[in-house]
């Protein structure tokens, strides 16, 4: 496992193009590789206003669906503003966060190693231990819908996920205001592919979600010598998924026109948005499932500095069938069950007992 590790340092996406559920042509290196990479620094992100659209005003729905729905086909990246999540909720999760990773002991941590709930990975992965592929300088914990007492339940167990139970209530604020532009995103998407725009209001109500807590510390000599990513390059697998805009650089977006990199800087408070392998599978490959990574900041002195980011991954339930959406073209995919889709990508990551197969 360890030799695995170092060599997803040299290793390529097209290594493990055998997992793959969607068509992924691009080919690049899991870790910026220092002098050899080529950057694009003449494309913006598309900057998308969602107040209009949450407002109710007239013409909104049609105007904001065609911008986001243009930026995604294009790069599969777009960046939120005017989506009403209190920058304090934001804020407070970055904070707490930090408090987690650096409050909680190593031996606080192991009760709650990582394993496969329904279709997601979750609970804690030490550091360079993300991935089987790469020794990804990065802490991470992840979260489901079932780790939140969303739905106020007095017998809801905090201490089956959580090692303090007051952290559920910490980062149940931001996952509920983010929960409450699900339905608007997937809407606009819908409307721009040419479907009913309501066809995905069941089953994204009360869909599951990952949420991710990553936690960067700050670099030693021997990490940058190494040659290891923050984070390996990599695609989403889910619908889309939500960002706030962290406040240490390192977000990097490859652009498959050129195949050049671009360093994304939200502005604090924005959301960054983005496209995953459940999308660009029923958009029929018109929403692309874009590659992007963590590399190290390019000012050297905020390798000293920790980094926080907060992923929220939307899914679907396991249960749910992925089929390409009407009016898309002829289908380059047949239906599959959510839960093989995701656990057939993500076994390159876990291994290949992670896969579930026909039947289980």
């Amino acid at each position: 496992m360890s030799k695995l590790r170092e060599q997803g340092v040299r290793a390529v996406n097209q290594d493990f193009n055998r997992f793959e559920q969607v068509r992924k042509r691009q080919r690049y290196r899991l870790a910026e590789q220092q002098g050899g990479e080529a950057f694009d620094d003449d494309y913006v992100i598309e900057t998308c206003d969602m107040s209009a659209l949450l407002a109710g005003e007239p013409g909104a729905e049609t105007a904001f669906a065609h911008r986001l729905g243009s930026a995604l086909e294009d790069i599969g990246f777009a960046i939120l503003v005017g989506h009403g999540v209190d920058p304090a909720v934001q804020q407070h999760a970055t904070r707490r966060c930090r408090a987690l990773f650096e409050g909680i002991p190593e031996a606080g941590r192991q009760p709650y190693l990582a394993r496969r709930v329904g279709s997601i990975n979750q609970g804690y992965f030490p550091l360079k231990q993300t991935t089987l592929i790469h020794p990804d300088l990065v802490e991470g914990w992840v979260f489901c819908r079932r780790a939140f007492n969303l739905a106020g339940d007095p017998a809801f167990e905090a201490s089956a996920s959580w090692p303090q139970a007051d952290y559920e209530l910490d980062f149940r604020p931001l996952v509920q205001a983010q929960e409450r532009l699900i339905l608007p995103i997937m809407q606009s998407l819908l409307r721009y592919l040419g479907c009913d725009p309501h066809s995905y209001d069941q089953r994204l109500t009360g869909t599951n979600f990952g949420l991710r807590l990553n936690y960067y510390p700050p670099l030693r000599q021997a990490d940058r010598e190494s040659g290891a990513g923050r984070m390996l390059g990599h695609e989403d697998v889910d619908l889309f998924t939500f960002l706030p805009a962290p406040e240490v650089d390192g977000l990097q977006v490859l652009n498959r026109r050129n195949m050049k990199w671009i360093r994304l800087q939200a502005p604090p408070g924005s959301i960054v948005l983005n496209t995953g392998d459940y999308m660009q599978r029923i958009s029929n490959d018109r929403l692309p499932s874009t590659t992007h990574r963590v590399a190290l900041p390019v000012d050297r002195a905020l390798h000293r500095e920790a980094r926080v980011s907060l992923p929220m991954a939307i899914y679907l339930w396991e249960h749910e069938m992925l089929e390409v959406l009407p009016g898309t073209g002829e289908p380059r995919y047949p239906p599959i069950s959510a839960i093989r889709f995701h656990t057939a990508i993500t076994s390159k990551y876990y291994g290949d007992d992670y896969a579930v197969g026909e039947g289980e």
